[in-house]
């Protein structure tokens, strides 16, 4: 497959996840929306080191990094989540106002 089409998913997704992330308010989907942004980085990182150097595996390599990072910001932003939600009984987030006096 050519570079191109690769390209236009990992853009799609990407959209797909801006998208998520400006209109939602629920904080699980605002979650899901920055895992769909880092996914579409990781198609773009293996495109461009199978299309640019196919003997090396740098893109791998940056690709297995971004997805350990996305694992722990997953871990941690559903646990803040779900600390919030405990003590606000919601998940809304116009309503995180914590740190207003």
């Amino acid at each position: 497959m050519q570079l191109q089409y690769f390209l236009l998913i990992a853009a799609a997704l990407f959209c797909v996840g801006i998208y998520g992330l400006v209109t939602s308010r629920n904080a699980v989907r605002v979650l899901m929306s920055i895992e769909l942004m880092l996914n579409a980085v990781n198609v773009n990182l293996m495109a461009f080191s199978n299309y640019l150097d196919p003997q090396q595996i740098k893109g791998q390599i940056f690709t297995i990094f971004v997805i350990t990072i996305a694992a722990a910001e997953a871990a941690v932003g559903l646990a803040i989540v779900l600390a919030i939600y405990r003590n606000r009984d919601t998940v809304d987030m116009e309503q995180f106002n914590l740190l207003k006096w």
